[in-house]
C-alpha cells in the first residue's frame, strides 16, 4: 500500500502535466496540500517529483544537477557510515568468538633436566 502523500504528489504531478503546466515544487504543493519544505524535504516525495520533472524536460539544469549530486552524496555518507557500524560489529563479534591467546604453539619450553 502507498503512502497518503506519496500518491497524492504523483497525482498533483500527472494534473499538472495533463493541463501542460510544469512540474513545479510550488504547484505540486499546492495542488497536494503538501508544504513545499516537506516535498524538498522528504527523499521520496522528492524523488518523485524530480522523475515527473525530468519526464518533462527539466533534467540538464544546473540546479536539478546539483540536487542529484547532493542527494547522491547524502545517500554515499549514509552507506559509508552503515558500512562503518556493520564492520565495527564484525570486529566485536570476531574479538568476543575467538579462544583467548596463549602462548604460540611453536614455542619451546626449556627442558627441566636436574643440574649434574
Amino acid at each position: 500500500m502507498t503512502n497518503p502523500r506519496t500518491q497524492r504528489v504523483r497525482t498533483a504531478c500527472e494534473d499538472l502535466l495533463a493541463a501542460g503546466r510544469d512540474v513545479t515544487f510550488t504547484a505540486v504543493a499546492d495542488n497536494s496540500q503538501i508544504s513545499r519544505a516537506t516535498c524538498y524535504r522528504d527523499r521520496e516525495l522528492r524523488a518523485i517529483i524530480e522523475t515527473y520533472r525530468s519526464r518533462h524536460g527539466d533534467t540538464l539544469t544546473l540546479t536539478s544537477l546539483a540536487d542529484q549530486i547532493d542527494n547522491l552524496t547524502q545517500a554515499l555518507e549514509v552507506l559509508a557510515e552503515r558500512v562503518r557500524r556493520q564492520d565495527e560489529e564484525l570486529r566485536t563479534l570476531k574479538r568476543s568468538t575467538s579462544p583467548p591467546r596463549g602462548p604460540s604453539k611453536n614455542t619451546r619450553t626449556p627442558d627441566k633436566t636436574p643440574p649434574d
